[in-house]
């Protein structure tokens, strides 16, 4: 057996650079449209809503290579570069001949991967003298990374948490609090959008298009103040790549390479952060990896969603975006994997899964637990919901190894840790947790908002 700790890197294996796929796409992603002239969209359309630095990352399909500033390397030196962990007893649990590794994000000071974009967006932020920041959250992973990130760069933030998620995760709350976020549960009627959506069903339990709705109206009537992301668009997948960039190194010590690579799926950051270092690799050497996105049953955007252009948000107030999409209206059941109850995929893994260099499967809630608490019981590590999706579908690879015999490596992403979402695992243990599956009539009924867009 080798030496675990081989697999660490010290601080100064940081990554420098971000790596922008977009450089090499062999099809460029189709071009963002302005929500009320359908032109292509500019950097400086963006700037009334995003950071100037982070609209001119968004659009960037040149540069291959992006630095990171020395001041977020250092804030990052506070947990990265994180661990690489073969997950030796997990593997004797399934029986497998597989080799499965799990690229550990959870010890970042806000639990999840989240905190490699909220850091990047809060520093951009600063430099340009904003003093106001403004996001949604589903789960609250991405609400407590950036509340923490902006308190590092002294910059107030306001979370719109889907109200769903706010009743489920009250310890999330407290973490956004305690870092000295305002939260309010989304929808609201401090805003336009969100009393609309009140007014249009009084026990609406939020969506995370309507939580982004309403924080851009916040961003765009208060001054000094921009809209963060977490998720979905081009500049927080690309700060998210420091995670496969390590790993790659990391695998390099281990004298092993994925054939496999597995992240959960919301809007694309962490599948994006694990996946998209390797998948250069397919693009320009030809490499075999496969990459699968694993996303729940009652929120299958990639699964049986369509590629059209749509809303990022369910009130209109974002640019077209081409992705594949449930439809900017969609209602997602209350799941407790929070962080993936959107209803469209980020605009880069749209085009990658659309021209066939990924994949995707979607997994059961109860399913996604039994396979959490496995790993839990055999790696010491509650993974989060989101988390357990990713494990579930390393299950099935896993057990596929089983039946025929290969030995192959498989690389997953835990985007973050459970420890604040116990109330969810204890539904599933008490045999209390109910699986959601989409209907085809549901389905139909939300995608006519997208389908009237492309008319």
């Amino acid at each position: 057996m080798k030496n675990q700790k081989k697999y660490l890197l010290d601080e100064n294996e940081i990554p420098r650079a971000w790596f922008n796929i977009q450089a090499i796409m062999p099809n460029k992603p189709l071009p963002f449209l302005h929500p009320a002239t359908r032109q292509e969209l500019k950097p400086e359309d963006l700037f009334p809503i995003f950071c100037e630095e982070c609209s001119k990352q968004e659009l960037n399909q040149t540069d291959e290579w992006i630095p990171i500033p020395e001041e977020v390397v250092r804030q990052y030196a506070a947990y990265r570069c994180t661990p690489l962990v073969r997950a030796y007893d997990f593997e004797k649990a399934l029986g497998t001949p597989a080799r499965i590794y799990f690229k550990n994000e959870s010890v970042s000071p806000a639990g999840s991967h989240k905190l490699n974009s909220a850091l990047a967006q809060a520093y951009y932020a600063k430099e340009q003298g904003i003093t106001n920041l403004t996001t949604e959250t589903g789960a609250g992973q991405w609400g407590g990374a950036l509340s923490y990130a902006a308190k590092k760069f002294g910059i107030e933030c306001a979370v719109y948490m889907v109200k769903a998620s706010y009743n489920q995760k009250p310890y999330r709350r407290s973490i956004m609090q305690t870092f000295g976020a305002t939260i309010t549960p989304s929808p609201s009627m401090s805003t336009r959008a969100g009393k609309d959506m009140i007014t249009a069903d009084p026990n609406d339990q939020g969506s995370l298009g309507g939580a982004i709705s309403e924080a851009i109206e916040l961003a765009l009537t208060t001054d000094n103040c921009k809209y963060s992301l977490g998720s979905v668009l081009n500049h927080v997948c690309l700060h998210q790549t420091v995670i496969g960039l390590e790993a790659e190194k990391q695998m390099a010590l281990a004298e092993d390479y994925p054939d496999i690579v597995i992240a959960c799926f919301g809007g694309g950051s962490n599948f994006c952060g694990i996946a998209l270092p390797f998948m250069r690799h397919k693009i320009q050497k030809g490499e075999k990896t496969r990459f699968i996105a694993a996303e729940p049953a009652s929120c299958p955007k990639l699964t049986r969603g369509e590629f059209k252009y749509d809303f990022g948000d369910e009130s209109g107030l974002t640019p077209l975006l081409p992705m594949y999409t449930l439809g900017h209206t969609f209602k997602p059941a209350t799941i407790h994997a929070g962080g993936l109850r959107y209803h469209g995929a980020g605009v880069v893994l749209s085009q990658l899964m659309k021209d066939g260099y990924m994949e995707a499967v979607d997994i059961e809630q109860n399913e996604s637990f039994k396979a959490g608490v496995l790993f839990a019981r055999t790696e010491g590590i509650i993974p989060a919901p989101e988390s357990c999706h990713a494990i579930a579908a390393t299950v099935h690879e896993a057990l596929k190894c089983k039946e025929t015999g290969e030995s192959k490596t498989i690389l997953f992403n835990l985007s973050g840790h459970g420890f604040v979402d116990m109330s969810a695992y204890d539904q599933y243990l008490a045999g209390e947790l109910q699986d959601f599956r989409l209907s085809d009539e549901e389905l139909a009924k939300f995608m006519a908002s997208a389908n009237a867009l492309n008319e």
